[in-house]
This record gives C-alpha cells, structure tokens and sequence, in this order.
C-alpha cells in the first residue's frame, strides 16, 4: 500500500551481477513510463542497474505498518484490563504482526511482478514489476520475513504455553501468502477484505489478549472488529485507486467488482463502525473519550474519499485511515487498561 517513489533509481550500483536486477530489455517492458525512460537512458549510455536501500524501503511499503501496530495495542489494552498484560509476549506479538505485514507487502511485490499485474501500474514502481530487482531476491526477502515472524511466534508459544498458537501461526503465514501467490489467490477474486478483516482484525487482536492471558472477555472479539474495519478500509481505498489498472490485469479486487462508487460508500461505513466500540464501552470505561478524537482524522479521510477524482488524493485518503488506525488501536487499548 505505501509506495517508493518511481524516479528513486539512482545510488550505488550493484556491479557484481548475478542478481541485483533484469536485464534492461525487461525494465524496457515495464509499464512505469518512468522506470521505462530509465531503463532506455541505461542502454543507451551502458549503465550497470541502480538498486538504493529507498527501493527496498519503499518495497516494505512502511505505511501499512499501523496496521500490524493497531491490533496489537489494544488488545494488550484489553489483556491489561483483565489484569493479565505481559510485556515481553506482548512485544512478541508486535514482531509477530509487523514481520507478517513487511512479508506479505515483499510476497505481493513478488507475485504481482511475476504474474504481470504490475505492469499495468501508472503510479510508483514496484521491485519486481519495474525490473529493478531479480524477482528471486523479492521473493527471499519475503521469506526472511515470514521466518522471523515465525520465530518471534515460537518463542512467545514456549514463553505461553499456548502450543495451539503454532497452528493459528502457519495459517496467517499461509494467509499472507495465498493473498496474491499461488494458481488462484484469493486477492485477485475479491476475498482480500473478508482475510484483511479475519487475521488483521479478530485473528490479530483476539491472538494478543489469549497469548497473554487465559480470561475469555467479549471486549477483545469486539474491538478486534473496529480495528478489523479500519484494515478493511485501507484496502478498499487503495483497490479504488487501481480499479482502472486491475481490470486492465484481469485482478478482479472487491473494488473492481462493486464499482467506484459503491467502493467509496463501503470505505466510509467501515472507518464509522469502529466508532461503535467507544459507544458500547463508553459508560464503563471512561478513558473511551478519547476515542472520538479519532473523528478528527476520519472526517477529512471521509470528505476526501467522496470528492476525491485523482490518485495522488486517495493515495493521501489511505495514508490518513492507516494513521487514523494505529491513533484508534492506542487509545482503545488505553482506555480499557486505565
């Protein structure tokens, strides 16, 4: 969802081969008008391919990370509330998400390059489908990934004792994967929402209150819904951005089978219901006051949303919903600690 600017090529160039990118006649095919005029310049004038460390930053794409952080914080709220927070399980189950998020943004970095779909992009390059980058090597990174959060989650299993967690684990790696990889990813028949929803909503949060403690409250299925929404949201809002380029690609997202329209007033319900959450608890739990304060972010991400007609503008819609979504994960979390 976050994006590397298109013209970040220059840098030092990997002069050792055997890797650091495809050949300029690939780069030449890429659908990036930007990444092509670069790879003509590189043939004409000989150049080596250019790979900085802002390409593979941009390749994590870090502004999908409030939304690994969101679930996270607030269910540690929730286990707290039930005087049953632990800090160490709780930072693990933070490695856990935040790994998970950088992998699946490599693994469909990855897929999509290889499958094609990218070349229909009009906005920033992507490793994999601008050539700048082996496609292995995206594919690696991303499985560096999957293995660290996979490690992070052993280790908060043996610190727990919870050795059902290894199962819930393997899904969400498979999950991760299945979203754009394999012969039928569910990401391109419009399911990438209801998955968004399960493991970055209910799986995520739930997971984080059971890890750390063994009380079964309804605040944790509840709240791991609000965040689940917001996730939704930020996926809708940038499938509304690429309906135009996905059915160029035969991708056919949630957004691409509901139209623009209909996409848009789906985004909008689902950055309202989380709002449901401080409603419900706000009697019992004060601290929920704070929660509206999140409207703040919300509203001009609504009105932008409606009115938006370019890119760049629902580009700036999902880069606010995934700050409204780590502001409203925190102060859930706190409000029901404190």
């Amino acid at each position: 969802m976050a994006e590397s600017a298109a013209g970040e090529l220059p840098g030092d160039p990997d002069r050792r081969g055997g890797g650091a990118g495809v050949n300029a006649k690939d780069r030449r095919r890429s659908g990036n008008p930007a990444v092509r005029a670069a790879a003509e310049r590189q043939v004409s004038s000989g150049e080596a391919p250019r790979i900085t460390w802002r390409n593979w930053v941009g390749g994590a794409r870090l502004r999908t990370l409030p939304l690994a952080v969101a679930p996270v914080a607030a269910g540690s709220g929730v286990a707290h509330m039930v005087q049953g927070f632990s800090l160490p399980l709780a930072l693990l189950a933070l490695a856990v998400a935040v790994f998970l998020q950088i992998g699946v943004n490599y693994a469909n970095d990855y897929s999509d390059g290889i499958r094609g779909t990218d070349e229909f992009r009009v906005g920033p390059a992507r490793l994999t489908g601008s050539g700048l980058v082996n496609p292995k090597r995206v594919l690696a990174t991303a499985l560096v990934f999957f293995a660290l959060a996979a490690v992070a989650g052993l280790v908060a299993v043996v610190l727990s004792e919870r050795w059902w967690f290894l199962a819930l684990g393997v899904l969400a790696i498979l999950a991760a994967w299945f979203y754009t990889g394999g012969k039928r990813p569910y990401g391109y028949a419009g399911l990438g929402e209801v998955m968004v929803f399960i493991f970055f909503g209910l799986v995520a949060t739930v997971g984080t209150v059971y890890l750390q403690t063994d009380v079964q409250t309804q605040e944790a299925w509840v709240t791991g819904a609000g965040v689940g929404f917001f996730a939704v949201a930020v996926l809708v809002i940038n499938n509304v951005r690429d309906i135009p380029t996905d059915r160029l690609a035969g991708k056919r997202t949630l957004a691409v089978r509901m139209g623009d329209r209909a996409s848009r007033a789906l985004y909008i319900v689902c950055v309202l219901l989380p709002f449901a959450v401080p409603a419900l608890y706000g009697f019992v739990n004060p601290g929920m006051v704070l929660v509206w304060f999140v409207l703040l972010i919300v509203a001009p991400c609504v009105l932008i949303a409606i009115t938006a007609k370019t890119p760049r503008e629902l580009i700036l819609v999902l880069q606010l919903t995934s700050l409204a979504a780590l502001v409203y994960g925190v102060l859930v979390g706190v409000a029901f600690a404190f």
